[in-house]
């Protein structure tokens, strides 16, 4: 058995909590000092504050790091657009000057103007394939129906064996890029037809 001297009594909780508070209440705000409770509060406003404003940093950190992306890409299909657009007109003056030199003129030509005009068919056809290696493509027009956004329309053709609003006949090529129309093909569409 243990001796009564042996035998220490055991804090409760209950008493822990009531020391704590007895503490707290013994260390009563001095006169001029901020209230402990208020400085509290101030701070944990201001971490909530700060977490808010590092999560909507982070967000727009995001967002741009996607629309920087966006535009790399863009940049890489799209660059080469205006320079594609200008060199179309060189690939027009290519098929007017071999559209000139009629069949029968060809094949009654000596041979050294035949080998010229099969030069030049030769030449733009590596220079389509080169445009297309960029991502710039032909727009096929004829017998389609008009569309505002790959078409312009220049005139319409009487014909009423063709659904009204098709493409009877193109004037100059249209080419895209990527997704956009880098130069709408310029058309002629029929008109009096049955409704497509």
């Amino acid at each position: 058995m243990t001796s009564h001297k042996d035998h220490k009594p055991h804090k409760t909780h209950d008493s822990q909590v009531d020391n704590e508070a007895e503490t707290l209440a013994d260390a009563e705000v001095a006169p001029g000092e901020p209230d402990p409770y208020a400085v509290l509060q101030a701070l944990q406003t201001e971490v909530a504050s700060l977490k808010d404003r590092n999560l909507r940093t982070l967000a727009e950190m995001e967002n741009l790091r996607r629309r920087t992306e966006r535009e790399v890409a863009d940049a890489k299909i799209y660059g080469v657009a205006n320079f594609a657009r200008d060199m179309l007109t060189f690939n027009d003056n290519m098929t007017r000057a071999l559209a000139n030199v009629p069949a029968d003129v060809r094949s009654a030509a000596d041979p050294a103007l035949q080998s010229f005009v099969e030069g030049m068919e030769l030449t733009q056809r590596d220079f389509l394939s080169r445009l297309a290696r960029h991502g710039v493509k032909p727009v096929v027009a004829q017998g389609a129906k008009f569309d505002p956004h790959l078409h312009e329309v220049l005139f319409e053709i009487p014909d009423e064996s063709q659904p009204h609003g098709t493409v009877a006949q193109v004037m100059e090529e249209g080419y895209t890029i990527g997704d956009r129309v880098l130069r709408p093909a310029k058309v002629g569409t029929s008109k009096g037809g049955p409704k497509g």
